[in-house]
């Protein structure tokens, strides 16, 4: 089988806080003839620059859907700017053969004072495509993406959701060799999700080169057999997609699931200080990630070095920032909020329960209060982003999600009980 995409020894430098702009063919040679005359390439290594990808390198094949995974800022979405030629790589070089459709933070570069149909046909343009080609796809592309009152409107009035569906239409329907896909899957409204997923499908099967970028694993191990772990600009695994999720999920859980401190840097007060945080199973295993439809425990140790009635509060926040609950030690019995506790070490276990956080990366934020005689919280520590985990929904039948692939709005996903039974045997029965 042949090379679609062939990456070799692939490096990006970013200066920090400086963005990047398209440059014209003049900028272009400019720049190559400042090189020339430029001050060895060491003294870039510096805390003004940061290296997005270092060494990256891989092959693949046409026709195989390869899933690129990590945390935010690895590196993900850079390699596919590289590889959409949307941005030039520092060092090394990336082989691309065939016509490349892009998706990249959802967009595909619309023309804002175009119109949508306009966009369509200009886009196909730059693919290589004739007029009669993109006629033959327009319709299927304006009904996929639910938009036809719209489409001869510029697209610079279009909500981000309408922008989104045109863009992603417009890649996975026009005949492009290779595509590239950036968290597509993550946006839009259920039905907009639902539509992706069963296009994805029909391109898997037309056998073209894909790659996508997703923090939605449940979408990476469905429609990818092999996947790409990257962090911190390098390529940590590459293989089977099974494998690489799994070391992808313990990764992510040795650098998130607990949080010490020594008692002379732990933050607190004169009065109590934070010691510990730590996220576990029903086991008592640390760990980061958890099925829907496990129990999640936050264990919180802290120190009182006076006697004070201090308590232990969580605040939960899903990856959008948006709180998703607060639990109050103080809410386990009547009158803990002024309980004075005694000098000494103690422990506070939250348990979350299953089958109630929707698919997502969470943070907690722990404080230690001290609620006052006019109600008045008094923070003695106080922890943002101390630790984190993540929820899975797996498509199973005593899951939430049953065996509908795509994704719900809403900040929880709690399993409801459902009963259906027949009433009467008659469509209409008798007055």
């Amino acid at each position: 089988m042949n090379i679609a995409i062939k990456v070799e020894n692939l490096s990006k430098l970013y200066k920090i806080g400086k963005k990047e702009p398209y440059m014209a063919l003049r900028d272009a040679l400019s720049e190559s003839i400042k090189k020339l005359f430029r001050k060895n390439e060491k003294d870039k290594e510096n805390e003004s620059y940061i290296w997005a990808l270092k060494n990256v390198s891989f092959e693949v094949k046409e026709g195989e859907i390869v899933g690129i995974i990590g945390r935010n800022g690895a590196g993900k979405t850079t390699l596919l700017k590289i590889l959409s030629r949307i941005t030039y790589p520092t060092e090394g070089k990336a082989v691309v053969k065939g016509k490349v459709g892009s998706l990249l933070e959802v967009g595909i570069g619309f023309h804002p004072e175009l119109t949508g149909r306009e966009n369509i046909y200009l886009y196909g343009t730059i693919l290589g495509m004739k007029k009669k080609e993109i006629d033959e796809k327009f319709d299927e592309i304006v009904e996929f993406s639910g938009l036809a009152q719209f489409i001869d409107t510029p697209v610079k009035y279009y909500s981000s959701g309408m922008y989104v569906r045109l863009a992603f239409a417009t890649a996975a329907y026009l005949q492009t060799n290779i595509l590239l896909i950036d968290e597509v899957l993550a946006v839009g409204d259920v039905g907009f999700q639902r539509k992706c997923f069963q296009r994805m499908e029909e391109v898997r099967k037309e056998e073209r080169t894909i790659l996508v970028v997703s923090h939605n694993m449940e979408a990476i191990l469905r429609f990818c057999k092999r996947s790409i772990l990257i962090d911190k600009g390098r390529i940590i695994k590459d293989g089977n997609t099974k494998e690489v999720v799994e070391e992808y999920l313990k990764y992510f859980s040795e650098i998130y699931n607990f949080r010490e401190w020594s008692f002379d840097q732990a933050p607190g007060s004169e009065f109590a200080k934070l010691k510990s945080i730590k996220i576990k199973d029903k086991n008592g295993n640390q760990k980061n990630s958890f099925d829907s439809r496990e129990p999640i425990f936050v264990e919180v140790e802290y120190w009182i070095i006076k006697p004070k009635n201090i308590y232990a509060s969580i605040v939960l926040q899903n990856q959008m920032g948006v709180i998703v609950f607060i639990a109050s030690e103080s809410s386990s019995y009547l009158g803990r909020a002024y309980k004075i506790l005694e000098p000494g070490l103690y422990r506070a276990v939250c348990e979350i329960p299953s089958n109630l956080l929707a698919d997502g990366n969470y943070t907690l934020r722990v404080v230690l209060v001290e609620l006052g005689k006019d109600s008045s919280p008094l923070y003695h520590a106080d922890v943002h982003n101390a630790v984190g985990f993540q929820v899975f929904v797996p498509l199973a039948p005593d899951s939430p999600r049953g065996d509908y692939p795509g994704g719900y709005p809403g900040v929880v996903w709690p399993k409801f009980k459902w009963e259906t039974y027949q009433v009467d045997k008659n469509i209409f029965p008798e007055s």
